[in-house]
């Protein structure tokens, strides 16, 4: 019976489970094909779909040469004592096209426990690709790093190969080629690849002339793509979003990256194309280096207009004003907070705290500001919001003046200028404010902008003559003066004594984190290692940094967010360490950090693991001299 009940609450937890799981149900498809090419095309849903439900979608013109395969696969899992599984199904079709154009393909329809999912419609974009001298491939398809377009067979039967011009491409790219100053601009670095390459170094533009931030482009991720009528694997490597500082024409920077491109070739010696040559084998290639260097497109930057209007702090952009005002009544000597609010999108860093007037009864102090702002592609948008504290000390009827804010709209081309409205306060006699003999009494009728308290800001000499005694004993020099004299000093000498023992101890520990870098290190690299050899290119090339920033963070007892390569560099220098090892060590992390921009080969992660350890045993024998 016991076990039964389990069982029961297993299958009601699971069922629960998948039930609580959203269900998707997604296309992956080419955005790019080459015409009369097949390629394919999958639709996606991660949940179990109801027998013969699938409905497939108008093709858009395009002849389906097989499919639907169907594919269904289920992942079961225990997570916190609880079993879970998770089922997937596929449907894949071969698709073919006759001609360049551009093909929509219509929604797919599925149920799901009788609710019905569907897929968004997508276009997808076929070309004929250019030619580009001897040797180079008509074709394409769905290509990605790893097809080999180039290469020509010989008289002898092996294969020539060579790295053209077009094979391997870095392309700068902005989203506008006329701005204002104070306007940004979005700039991409793109690779454009035909061929299998790795990364050796990168170097970054600086963008002078520039306020730069840096953008996330996620996970590098690669798509099919089209570039002068012809389909690459693309992927955007970096991009910033810039602020130009002066007017006039400015280039943007290039970007540079060493490549090392690998070309497939044939000995001779092997059949072409047999299945067990290739298995046994492997294939053979051909290294290439070449350094990639991006364009330098150029941007016209135009000047502010004249005539800006007073206050007038930089800002550029599309804002709004909004304004909070206190209450219509309040009473004397009491708070209340004035707020303005300023969103939109442009450059908010050129905002400043825009100015309150108040009547001379008013009392205000330092605004407090807060902010939400978001840096994407699309520009800089968000709000930042300005708090005033103010306090009325005296009874009245008075008005806030209106606030103003301007800022340069490139889109009018002209100032704008955001005005609020007028407010009145009304302030009312303060209730607390006592009113008998000696105490502070509010004066009007002098006009309410003055403000007199008697009997506490200023007091009148007494004409009597001085009543001056002795009251009780003097503590001075008495026990317990000298009492607390002992105590304190007891306390100084036990806090002296408290601080030395931890002063020693935190070395202690600092000593003992850098004997055991070395042994942390390699652990590290073991990891990695694994890594290597389960192929697992992002988990190696991770545990590849941990390893060497952390030896650096606990032999030279830096802190982890203060490692930066100009200070480690500076710090091995000080440490007696050869340039050309600071160099070397320098350019293995650099090399881990853009493997993700094009993931080497096996060889490539088995030559950054020997220079790994033999740069961390080359370093562990400097530093312990």
């Amino acid at each position: 019976m016991r076990r039964l009940l389990l069982f029961f609450v297993l299958i009601v937890s699971t069922s629960l489970a998948l039930l609580a799981e959203e269900v998707s149900f997604v296309v992956h498809y080419p955005r790019v094909v080459a015409a009369k090419q097949v390629f394919q095309i999958e639709f996606e849903l991660n949940a179990k779909s109801d027998r013969g439900s699938f409905v497939e979608p108008s093709m858009g013109g395009m002849t389906v040469v097989a499919g639907p395969a169907t594919s269904t696969s289920t992942n079961m899992q225990i997570l916190n004592g609880k079993m879970q599984n998770q089922t997937s199904q596929g449907w894949t079709y071969n698709l073919y096209c006759e001609k360049e154009g551009e093909f929509e393909i219509g929604a797919a329809t599925v149920k799901v426990d009788g609710k019905e999912y569907k897929t968004e419609p997508v276009k997808i974009k076929a070309i004929v690709e250019a030619t580009s001298g001897e040797g180079s491939s008509q074709g394409g398809g769905t290509q990605t790093p790893g097809t080999k377009p180039g290469t020509k067979p010989s008289q002898g039967g092996s294969e020539e190969v060579s790295l053209k011009d077009d094979d391997l491409l870095l392309v700068t790219t902005v989203d506008r080629s006329e701005v204002y100053v104070g306007q940004p601009v979005v700039v991409r670095y793109k690779i454009y690849a035909r061929v299998d390459f790795s990364t050796e170094s990168t170097k970054m533009p600086s963008f002078a002339g520039f306020w730069s931030h840096r953008l996330n482009t996620g996970a590098n991720r690669w798509v099919n793509d089209e570039y002068k009528g012809k389909i690459y694997s693309s992927c955007v490597v970096a991009e910033y979003l810039l602020f130009p500082q002066q007017a006039g024409q400015i280039k943007i920077e290039p970007m540079e990256i060493a490549a090392i491109a690998s070309l497939p070739i044939n000995d001779g010696s092997r059949r072409r194309g047999n299945i067990m040559d290739e298995f046994f084998l492997g294939q053979q290639t051909k290294q290439v280096a070449r350094t990639l260097r991006s364009n330098t497109p150029t941007l016209t930057v135009k000047a502010l207009p004249e005539g800006a209007p007073a206050g007038y702090s930089g800002a550029v952009g599309d804002f709004q004003m909004s304004v909070t005002p206190p209450a219509d009544q309040i009473e004397a000597n009491s708070a209340m907070n004035y707020t303005v609010k300023i969103s939109g999108s442009g450059n908010f860093s050129m905002i400043r705290t825009p100015e309150l007037k108040l009547p001379g009864t008013f009392e205000q102090y330092t605004a407090k500001v807060s902010e939400s702002i978001q840096t994407t592609s699309r520009g800089v948008s968000g709000y930042r919001q300005f708090e005033y504290p103010i306090i009325a000390r005296a009874e009245g009827d008075y008005v806030i003046p209106a606030m103003e804010f301007s800022y340069f709209s490139p889109k009018l081309s002209k100032y704008v200028t955001l005005t609020s409205q007028e407010y009145s306060v009304s302030v009312t006699p303060d209730s607390t404010a006592m009113t008998s003999s000696g105490a502070g009494v509010l004066v009007g009728g002098m006009g309410r902008e003055d403000l007199r308290i008697l009997g506490k800001d200023i007091r009148f000499i007494s004409l009597e003559g001085p009543d001056v005694r002795p009251k009780g004993k003097l503590f001075l020099f008495s026990g317990g003066y000298f009492a607390i004299l002992v105590v304190e000093l007891l306390l100084f000498v036990v806090l002296v004594v408290w601080l030395s023992r931890y002063l020693r101890q935190m070395r202690n520990q600092a000593t003992l984190k850098g004997k055991r870098a070395n042994k942390v290190a390699l652990a590290r690299f073991r990891a990695a290692e694994a890594y290597l050899k389960q192929s697992n290119v992002r988990g190696f090339y991770e545990e590849m940094l941990r390893g060497l920033w952390g030896y650096l963070s606990d032999k030279l007892n830096i802190p982890a967010a203060d490692l930066t390569k100009e200070n480690v560099r500076e710090r091995l220098a000080n440490k007696g360490v050869p340039a050309e090892d600071v160099d070397r060590y320098i350019a293995i992390i650099t090399d881990c950090e853009y493997a993700q921009y094009a993931p080497s080969g096996s060889g490539s992660m088995e030559e950054t693991y020997i220079a790994g350890v033999a740069i961390i045993s080359r370093l562990e024998a400097v530093i312990n001299k």
